[in-house]
């Protein structure tokens, strides 16, 4: 996938971007919305390993830029029935807050409706990270549930989840 609006650039990582996504990813600040405030703990070349086995009709990695700049990463896996689930995260904190997710989900939401022929997609989100769910609402997801206490991040703390779908005709397009 390779994906450009203005100044934005969504691509496919590559082996290349594993020791990036390995300092992204071993950062607690940038994964405890994930679960993970100590890091992942997964080292460049398990990632780079793992990215040979992305493919398009399966899952895929994606590397997000601005001004030619990696700032952070997205994803889609298909979950069969013309489904696919999504995730962003924004690692490059100077560039969060200023209305680029909204645009980069855009873009490949786009993609995965008009490009890959998806006729939903779902993702979910930490119950706490409210900017994100007005984000998911602007762009014309659907709240499904919210999952109180539903798992553990890696330091034992109980976290809950919301669920969002979306479907193609309630899709509001912010990279037109």
């Amino acid at each position: 996938m390779y994906l450009k609006y203005k100044n934005l650039i969504i691509r496919n990582a590559a082996e290349k971007d594993a020791e990036l996504l390995a300092a992204w990813w071993n950062d607690g600040k940038v994964m405890a919305h994930a679960g993970f405030p100590n890091g992942t703990g997964q080292t460049a070349k398990r990632i780079a390993a793992s990215l040979r086995e992305d493919t398009d009709t399966a899952h895929r990695r994606l590397m997000i830029e601005m001004d030619g700049i990696p700032i952070g990463e997205m994803n889609y896996r298909n979950l069969g029935g013309q489904t696919a689930e999504i995730g962003i995260k924004i690692c490059d904190f100077s560039k969060q807050n200023k209305g680029v997710g909204k645009i980069l989900l855009s873009m490949l939401i786009s993609s995965l409706f008009q490009d890959l022929g998806y006729q939903k997609i779902i993702l979910d989100t930490n119950l706490k990270n409210t900017r994100a769910q007005h984000v998911y609402e602007q762009l014309g997801f659907t709240k499904l549930r919210v999952n109180e206490n539903s798992w553990t991040n890696q330091i034992g703390e109980l976290q809950s989840s919301v669920d969002y779908e979306l479907y193609q005709k309630d899709f509001v397009n912010f990279a037109q």
